[in-house]
């Protein structure tokens, strides 16, 4: 896992320098003007369409929403998908749910797309288009490079779309690579700080709820902590009730609406005893934060490329000082096949 975390400036460089064959895929999905976009993944792939679905509405103006697979898997319905955008998200393209749900989509008139780090995989077959994600091997149980990768390439995809030219992410790599350098003592005191907590709330609003998803997910899967991500809007909305002394916040604060949207929650759970943790290139600018781990300032839309970077970091540290092996965690396995 750390091997493969410090693989992510050099994957997210070369992903950038590879957009052109993102982009002849974008120019048809242009040409077909499709009237709404569904969103299909699984596990870490769910928060990475959870970001998509926040670019397509903000950044092309689409309704957009995620798939339930199993109402094709399990109940058959039958739904009208004619100019209908349809994009499946799989690191691995063999979860066998995403599969059938790309089968049918496409014979009910969408026009699909497969997004994963497996150009030889079933789905990247079953779909109309397909996007590359260009990880490399990922060998570690818990995703890291496949997941900021898979970021980047939704990024470009829908940038493209819009006619951008990806100048947002020209200079990732090295934001990537600075990301990982300046918050290494950073992470280190949060690890020192955190490392015998039992229970980690996570939160963020706009594109920097994936972040919030994903790490939460990785705090579970490498560390075995009790964790839940919210919304902060959500939050404010009962589950605060919860939040106490024994809770630790993962906030993520980045420039721009969703993250000055954060500020009056954290400030929140801080009056509630709660300790936070704030990442995010406005990190600092949180009162209540009781640490904070930076990352270079972006365009709001690109910071969740970044944001997830020391947030693997921490996790990859806790699991370590907890004594356990983020490598092999109990009762997962690399591909998780659904149906």
């Amino acid at each position: 896992m750390a091997a493969e975390v410090a693989q992510q400036p050099d994957v997210l460089a070369g992903l950038v320098r590879a957009r052109s064959d993102i982009a002849e895929a974008a120019a048809r999905i242009a040409r077909r003007r499709p009237r709404f976009a569904l969103l299909a993944a699984r596990g870490s792939s769910d928060h990475a369409a959870i970001y998509a679905k926040y670019l397509i509405e903000v950044l092309l103006g689409l309704p957009a929403g995620l798939v339930s697979p199993s109402t094709t898997t399990l109940y058959h319905a039958e739904q009208d998908l004619t100019d209908v955008l349809l994009v499946s998200i799989s690191q691995s393209g063999g979860s066998y749910d995403l599969l059938e749900v790309t089968q049918a989509a496409r014979s009910r008139g969408a026009l699909t797309v497969a997004v994963t780090n497996t150009p030889s995989s079933p789905l990247t077959e079953a779909a109309e288009l397909s996007v590359d994600v260009r990880a490399g091997t990922e060998r570690a149980v818990a995703a890291t490079k496949t997941y900021s990768a898979t970021l980047l390439a939704l990024y470009l995809l829908v940038d493209a779309v819009r006619g951008g030219k990806a100048e947002e992410v020209a200079g990732i790599g090295e934001l990537a690579s600075r990301t990982l350098t300046e918050s290494a003592e950073e992470v280190e005191r949060a690890v020192e700080r955190y490392r015998f907590a039992d229970r980690i709330l996570t939160t963020a609003r706009g594109y920097s709820y994936a972040t919030a998803l994903e790490g939460s997910l990785k705090l579970a899967e490498t560390s075995y902590l009790s964790t839940r991500a919210y919304s902060g809007a959500d939050l404010l909305h009962g589950p605060v009730a919860a939040v106490d002394s024994e809770t630790a916040v993962l906030g993520i604060t980045s420039i721009g609406r969703g993250g000055t949207a954060m500020f009056d929650v954290l400030d929140t759970v801080s009056q509630r005893g709660a300790d936070v943790l704030c990442v995010g290139s406005a990190a600092r600018s949180v009162p209540s934060a009781a640490l904070t781990v930076t990352v270079p300032e972006t365009a709001e839309e690109v910071a969740p490329i970044l944001e997830v970077l020391p947030v693997q970091r921490l996790a990859l540290g806790l699991a370590l000082a907890r004594g356990l092996d983020p490598d092999a965690p109990r009762g997962l396995r690399k591909v998780t096949k659904t149906r």
